[in-house]
């Protein structure tokens, strides 16, 4: 059975969505205790192919857990430069982040952002070592279209095992994240996956099996580009195959909310870091 996971206005109210952001990491505040230990690291040849490192400024006892951090944008527009404030909050909370760009369309369709999420996170595996973070503990969390390609990397094996790292990723938080958005009807879904041989491919809901790392996903009751129910179907599913899921809706929170929540500006409205961090170091503690 097939439903709408993206709202019709989509291409509107990303727009909409985007700019605050891009506005917050501008002018908005950031944790302190962090440093970029690394800028512009290549994963591949494209020259949306690069990535950034922070890492907490202290000294760690033993290596810190690795995240790598997908943003959000449609999977037509976005930059890691544009969420160096969320990136802060976690590397604060005592992670080593990875922030990477990858391939939009319209120079990319599906699967080429996720071959490019893929190849990013086994690659801020590879070089995690040389900034304090321990490579067995990597999780993944992504915003929006980011949380999309952050299951799909960690539901689907043949991205991270076509990328030389299967069974890499021991943990995935996502959040506002479309994962069950058949039929394809606004125009940022029809231009991604649109030209997909078999759509059920580009759906993280078909990929859910009980030996996947657990999962977490949050959403805005209020959110009017992803419905809010992808995370619960998503979350239901995994759960039904005997997977782990946590799933948490947060009243009054729209779409941009839920991860300007990561901002010191606005994280009395939600605690959704505080949920994230906590999921994420309780699955990478080992």
């Amino acid at each position: 059975m097939t439903r709408r996971g993206l709202f019709a206005p989509a291409a509107a109210a990303l727009a909409a969505a985007c700019s605050p952001l891009v506005a917050l990491n501008a002018l908005g505040p950031r944790d302190g205790g962090v440093r970029r230990v690394a800028s512009g690291v290549p994963y591949g040849d494209d020259p949306r192919q690069r990535l950034d490192i922070l890492a907490p400024a202290a000294a760690p006892a033993r290596p810190w857990p690795v995240l790598v951090f997908f943003y959000g944008g449609g999977w037509d527009s976005g930059e890691r430069s544009h969420y160096g404030w969320a990136a802060h909050a976690l590397a604060a909370r005592g992670f080593v982040v990875a922030v990477p760009d990858y391939r939009l369309v319209p120079t990319v369709h599906f699967p080429g952002f996720i071959e490019d999420a893929a190849a990013a996170a086994a690659h801020a595996g590879a070089i995690a070592a040389r900034h304090g973070g321990d490579p067995a503990r990597l999780g993944v969390v992504g915003h929006s279209a980011g949380a999309h390609l952050a299951m799909m990397i960690t539901l689907d094996r043949r991205y991270m095992a076509a990328a030389g790292a299967p069974g890499l990723i021991r943990a995935a938080a996502g959040l506002a994240g479309p994962y069950d958005f058949l039929p394809l009807d606004v125009p940022a879904s029809i231009n991604a996956f649109g030209r997909a041989p078999d759509l059920t491919l580009t759906q993280p809901v078909t990929f859910v099996r009980a030996d996947a790392p657990p999962l977490w996903l949050g959403h805005g009751t209020e959110d009017e580009l992803v419905q809010p129910e992808d995370a619960t179907i998503l979350c239901r599913r995994m759960t039904a195959v005997g997977g782990r899921c946590e799933a948490k809706l947060y009243p009054g929170l729209t779409h941009a909310d839920l991860i300007a929540t990561f901002s010191p500006l606005f994280r009395k409205k939600a605690p959704v870091l505080e949920d994230v961090v906590a999921f994420l170091t309780r699955e990478l503690a080992a």
